[in-house]
């Protein structure tokens, strides 16, 4: 049994990332610039909350922590579960092929595990922008202090969306139009609001900057 990405250190997981393997890859990357994202926009609202000179920041840093925390916690489990289904497309595809039954049974558990591959990633891109939309306003009125670590949390969170809708496009690519139609239809709009966040975001971190 393999260990999870999160409980390796980061020079181990860094050499694995390096590896010729193809998991962990780009998927995995990203959830884990999610969870770095989510860790750093926790510390922000740490630095934020309590602090009398920041008060006009509590309301938002307190709804930014309560989700940041769940974020971070579900981006480490992406971080696997993205590299699991990439392995279960693999193992799809040395399915016996030799007779048309098992063409056909093979060809259904390589769209099922592509259907998954995608699913994984796109789970991290909603996240992603979930967080993004808080950071605005946390740069505006959190501490100014810590707004650099603002900023660096939304690279990462965009990084980690943008990442990720390139796996999902990837897999999405692989399947017959018909299937993954939710996922079609949402990427495209999670794209446009995470370029647009990002941007809002990095005005925000300058002017306080």
């Amino acid at each position: 049994m393999k260990t999870p990405w999160m409980e390796m250190t980061v020079r181990d997981f860094q050499a694995a990332l390096a590896s010729s393997s193809p998991t962990p890859g780009g998927g995995t990357a990203a959830a884990i610039a999610l969870g770095q994202a989510s860790a750093l926009t926790i510390m922000v609202c740490d630095l934020t909350i309590g602090k009398e000179k920041w008060s006009d920041g509590w309301n938002i840093a307190e709804k930014a922590m309560l989700s940041s925390v769940k974020i971070m916690s579900r981006a480490g489990q992406l971080a696997d579960e993205d590299s699991d289904a990439f392995d279960s497309v693999m193992e799809s595809f040395r399915l016996a092929k030799d007779t048309e039954e098992e063409k056909e049974v093979r060809r259904a558990a390589i769209r099922n595990a592509t259907l998954v591959a995608a699913e994984k990633p796109f789970e991290t891109a909603k996240l992603a922008l979930e967080l993004l939309e808080f950071l605005p306003e946390l740069a505006s009125k959190g501490n100014a202090n810590a707004v650099s670590d603002v900023g660096v949390a939304a690279l990462l969170a965009s990084a980690a969306c943008k990442g990720a809708l390139f796996n999902v496009d990837i897999n999405l690519n692989s399947l017959p139009e018909g299937m993954a139609l939710e996922i079609r239809t949402n990427a495209p709009e999670i794209k446009e609001r995470s370029r647009i966040l990002s941007r809002k975001i990095m005005d925000e971190v300058r002017d306080k900057l």
